[in-house]
Order: C-alpha cells, then structure tokens, then sequence
C-alpha cells in the first residue's frame, strides 16, 4: 500500500511536468505592444459592460476595433498571449503595467472632472452674483 501511495505521487509529478512551454510564434508581439493591446482590451471591456447596446448601434466590434488599430489579427494575439500567459511572472508584470496606466488614467480623468466642476461652480457663482447685482440695481432704482 505504501509502495502504491509513492507510484501515484511519481505518476502525478511526471504527468504534471509533461506540459512543454508554447513555442515562440513567428509574429510574437512585443512586451511594450502586448500590454498597450491588453490595455486598450481592458477599456473596451469596461465599455461594453457599461452600455454595450452604444457600442453595438455604432457599428463599433472592440475586438476587430483592436486587432485594427494595432496592426495585429486574431491568431496572432492568441499566440502571443499564450506565449506570454504561461511565464506568470511576466504575464504579472504585463497585467501590473496595464493596471498602473488604467491607474495614472484614472487619476488624470478625475482632476479633470474635478477641474470641470469648479469652472462650472464659478460660472453658476458669477451668475447669481450677477442676477443679485441686478435685483440690488433695480430695487434701488425704484425707491
């Protein structure tokens, strides 16, 4: 019985040892290109799971929008992300990469919407300060 435990435990080790890396493709997309792919596919997702009913009446397809925009098609993204998705360690270091430009483009799109809302304060501010002046005017100007 003890002698079996040992044979399944070698069995499993060299069964799970058996799966070879991906060999490279021909057309593997570079580390810099692979993640500004997986970050454009990283907005697009978040697009169409917000409303992709806009996306869809706009004729737009974000995967065919990608693979378009980067030069690349469909098998040649699948290699590469293979290729790439077996190293875990780079395939972390491509995902931390994505995430901190989503990060520095989060960060941007705020203070901009911070931005926004104050000239729209100010102009509200102006306004009424301006329709007080004239009720101030006009109330003088009747007494």
């Amino acid at each position: 019985m003890k002698h079996f435990f040992y044979i399944v435990i070698l069995i499993s080790f060299v069964g799970c040892n058996t799966i070879d890396r991906p060999k490279k493709p021909k057309n593997l997309i570079a580390k810099d290109k692979m993640s500004e792919i997986m970050y454009d596919l990283y907005l697009l997702n978040a697009a169409k799971s917000v409303n992709k009913k806009v996306l869809e009446l706009n004729g737009i397809m974000p995967l065919e929008y990608v693979y378009k925009k980067h030069g690349i098609d469909s098998l040649q993204f699948a290699e590469s992300n293979t290729y790439y998705a077996y190293d875990t360690e780079v395939y972390a270091q491509l995902v931390e990469k994505v995430k901190a430009d989503l990060e520095k483009d989060k960060a941007l799109y705020e203070k901009l919407t911070e931005e926004e809302q104050r000239v729209k304060d100010s102009i509200r501010k102006a306004e009424r300060s301006k329709k007080d002046s004239t009720k101030t005017i006009e109330g003088d100007s009747i007494s």
